[in-house]
């Protein structure tokens, strides 16, 4: 009889970096990167799909959608994921850490040297910082199926992970997935500056400033003609209403 290889500590990280990073219709034995995953794991490409659909039924998002992972989660599965959703930056940065690790070890063993910068951050704290950002970008816009939410633009060189509440705002939840949208450039500036943002109904709206502003062809096609407009929800990570509600009162310009 064989025996099952436990799911460490370390192996639940790797499966939640994988659930951020891949769309929800993605949670297959066959993609490619769970293949790989699954190799660097030592498990199969199956046991790893089951995984992310465990995780997938503990997340409120794509149950109250009507959608289902199986019902296997553990107890461990559920624990982290109610850490993920109370210390969600604290969690992304170890998840950060864990793929990084999966993906490449430092020579030796060794960790990276501890040189520290003009503001007094050490060289690996950097890099974790970076990696953990570049992990929240791609757990946005993987959860919006890599297309802007309000234009369709589905080109990556177009695509900004927009905070909601932004970074010096919030740290508890520069990292939350909840706390992003998927817009494309022109849009991410816009909500960025206070001259647009979303109603409880997620219905865009404009401001005033931009209003004002009829005459301007591009504009009006831009933003104006697009007002209360709802936008693409995400599979999963939608956006927090709360945090939503903070930027309609605190940086939207009426």
């Amino acid at each position: 009889m064989t025996t099952r290889k436990a799911w460490s500590e370390f192996d639940l990280l790797v499966a939640l970096g994988l659930y951020c990073e891949l769309p929800f219709g993605k949670f297959h034995q066959r993609h490619p990167r769970i293949i790989e995953v699954a190799y660097k794991l030592e498990r199969s490409p199956s046991s790893v799909a089951m995984k992310l659909s465990n995780i997938a039924s503990l997340d409120p998002i794509i149950t109250g959608s009507g959608r289902k992972g199986l019902a296997g989660a553990s107890q461990a599965d559920r624990d982290l994921w109610q850490e993920f959703s109370q210390n969600p930056s604290r969690i992304m940065l170890k998840i950060a850490m864990a793929l990084e690790s999966l993906n490449s070890a430092a020579p030796n063993g060794q960790e990276a040297i501890e040189l520290n910068n003009y503001r007094g951050e050490t060289i690996s704290s950097i890099i974790q910082r970076r990696k953990s950002q570049n992990l929240f970008r791609t757990a946005v816009l993987s959860a919006y199926d890599y297309q802007c939410c309000v234009t369709g633009i589905a080109d990556t060189r177009f695509l900004v992970a927009s905070h909601i509440k932004p970074w010096a705002e919030d740290e508890h939840n520069r990292l939350n997935p909840r706390n992003g949208l998927c817009l494309s450039t022109f849009y991410d500036r816009a909500f960025d500056i206070g001259l647009i943002t979303f109603a409880d109904d997620y219905r865009l709206m404009v401001s005033s400033e931009l209003e004002r502003q009829q005459s301007n062809r591009h504009i009006r096609e831009t933003f104006l003609e697009r007002t209360g407009t709802t936008i693409e929800l995400p599979d999963k990570f939608s956006p927090s209403p709360e945090f939503m509600r903070w930027h309609r009162e605190r940086l939207f310009i009426q």
